[in-house]
């Protein structure tokens, strides 16, 4: 008799699934790209609404028809080019040499980070341009400004950003332009432009295996147990031990997830955010005062929660022509 089994229920590719240690998350790989300019921005999500965009897809059954679409809001005030690291490669990765910070910094770092009483900036350029020998790679240190949104800190977040350029020359060059200056999301990125979408999810705390890894709830003669949302078995007699691929119970959400290939359909100054503000404000997070991204689809996280989005590591073939937003809802939220 053959015994036909069901496939495994749940991924184990984001095993182990524990609580992420920052919620601010590091973005270790970015793409290369020749242009002088940042590969990253960052904001924080403000909700979802939908619009109508017309479809340009010649093969679509919808061409040329106006198609509702699902956009999240991420309200994107201009970020801060606040330093700038050098990285040489060592028999154990990438390692930091040196680095430079900006001279006019944010008061409000000091909440974040230790500021420097008494720094020389043109002393540590000229010890980065001195390794620029040994360095392999350049990035710059980016902090955002929340206390001009309706996110309720005035912590700002740092994080880690890659930057354009054929040569860590050339990297260098361009950090050193943008250094101490804000950058907006129209720097960085085009209208119908595709990147990568990095945060931490929701959490949900300690939860069982049903809802954790969508196994069956057993049928009522299944073991004469009163049991019924476990697993029935978790594994054999030899090897006399439970394997970690085995569904069990913990924790589920607030993990760092990678969101590839998401589209940008509009970006906009913050003296449009009448169009896209509901009325009595986005459930929870309040109203858009700054410049705002339209991202087709869902992100990860909920709302205030900081979302990175990146040039494409694995860019598609895709065609990036500039969407037609006809309408977006206004309506209000407070009853959805």
């Amino acid at each position: 008799m053959v015994r036909h089994l069901q496939p495994r229920k749940g991924s184990v590719a984001f095993s182990p699934r524990k609580r992420v240690a920052k919620e601010t998350p590091r973005i270790k790989s970015w793409p290369q790209s020749d242009e002088p300019k940042l590969l990253g921005l960052a904001g924080y999500k403000v909700g979802m609404t939908h619009t109508l965009v017309t479809d340009t897809d010649k093969n679509s059954p919808t061409s040329g028809m106006d198609v509702f679409t699902p956009v999240t809001v991420l309200e994107v005030p201009p970020v801060v080019v606040m330093g700038i690291r050098a990285y040489e490669k060592t028999s154990r990765g990438m390692k930091v040499i040196t680095e430079v910070l900006a001279d006019n910094l944010d008061k409000e770092l000091s909440r974040k980070i230790s500021l420097p009483k008494e720094y020389d900036q043109s002393e540590a350029i000229a010890k980065i341009k001195g390794v620029l020998d040994n360095t392999a790679d350049i990035k710059v240190l980016v902090h955002t400004n929340p206390k001009v949104t309706s996110v309720p800190k005035k912590k700002p977040d740092i994080f880690e950003c890659g930057i354009g350029g054929a040569t860590p020359e050339d990297k260098l060059n361009t950090a050193l332009e943008l250094l101490g200056n804000e950058v907006s999301a129209s720097e960085i990125f085009n209208e119908g432009e595709y990147v990568d979408a990095i945060a931490t999810t929701k959490g949900k705390g300690f939860q069982g295996v049903v809802k954790r890894w969508g196994i069956r709830i057993q049928y009522g003669k299944a073991a004469r147990s009163s049991k019924a949302r476990h697993v029935g078995s978790i594994g054999p007699w030899t090897p006399r031990r439970t394997m970690w691929t085995v569904a069990q119970a913990g924790q589920m959400g607030y993990h760092k997830r990678t969101e590839f290939n998401k589209r940008i359909l509009k970006i906009a100054s913050k003296d449009e955010v009448d169009q896209i503000n509901p009325d009595g404000g986005f459930v929870k997070y309040g109203l858009v005062k700054n410049d705002y991204v339209l991202v087709k689809g869902s992100l990860p996280g909920p709302s205030k929660r900081l979302v990175i989005l990146r040039q494409p590591i694995r860019p598609n073939n895709k065609s990036e022509d500039v969407p037609q937003i006809n309408y977006v809802s206004t309506k209000s939220k407070q009853g959805v």
